[in-house]
């Protein structure tokens, strides 16, 4: 639970509570006003840290040190949660050798940088007819990135999409997590690049990476 939705000292109403000490140790279940008693006697506080018990769990504690922790320990999970985004790459079946290798230079960034990949090619109309197309693209970006990535998941097709899944292998995070213990925030950011509108669909095979927030560990 939050820091935030904690109840603390005379905030909270139940008793009995089962009383924790400060050191950790048992101390039984008491009355709610022999706790608040115990907290005061050492100069700190009662925090109800599982409410939903029967009865209610409380443990005496300096709060404000514990609310800090519990920040450090939130501002952690954030972190580790960003680093394994996943990121998308769209391919056209028939795409020619610049904008190939303008998307597979942005592939790399979102590897180098640590993040998981989801490279799919869409079939528009006719294109559904020529599918072995995508799955040879797919195949050419996954031998491309073979030195930094792995296939998570390998190729499949889902209606008019073919995907696969692209993680960064165990020596680029030995890299990555190396490079960061130096690195100031500017250089440690994840490179970002903005989705364009899509002007003409068929006539146009210059489109920017599609960037997706999402938390997939590896599964669609």
């Amino acid at each position: 639970m939050s820091s935030k939705e904690l109840r603390v000292n005379t905030r909270i109403k139940a008793t009995p509570v089962r009383l924790i000490g400060d050191d950790g140790q048992q101390l039984g279940i008491v009355p709610i006003n022999e706790a608040l008693d115990k907290a005061r006697d050492v100069e700190l506080d009662l925090v109800e840290v599982s409410p939903n018990s029967r009865p209610p769990v409380c443990r005496i504690l300096d709060y404000g040190k514990f609310k800090y922790e519990q920040a450090k320990k939130e501002k952690i999970a954030r972190k580790r949660q960003h680093s394994y985004q996943m990121k998308e790459m769209r391919f056209r079946p028939k795409i020619d050798d610049h904008d190939y290798n303008f998307k597979c230079k942005h592939v790399r960034e979102f590897l180098e940088s640590g993040s998981k990949v989801r490279a799919y090619v869409m079939f528009r109309g006719r294109e559904l007819a020529y599918t072995e197309r995508g799955r040879e693209l797919l195949l050419r970006v996954a031998e491309d990135m073979v030195n930094i990535a792995v296939v998570d998941v390998e190729i499949k097709r889902e209606g008019r999409n073919m995907s696969m899944i692209l993680g960064p292998n165990a020596e680029t995070l030995k890299r990555l997590k190396e490079s960061t213990r130096t690195a100031s925030p500017k250089e440690a950011e994840t490179v970002e690049v903005a989705e364009k509108p899509e002007a003409d669909a068929e006539s146009s095979e210059e489109e920017t990476p599609v960037e997706t927030e999402a938390t997939n560990t590896g599964s669609e």
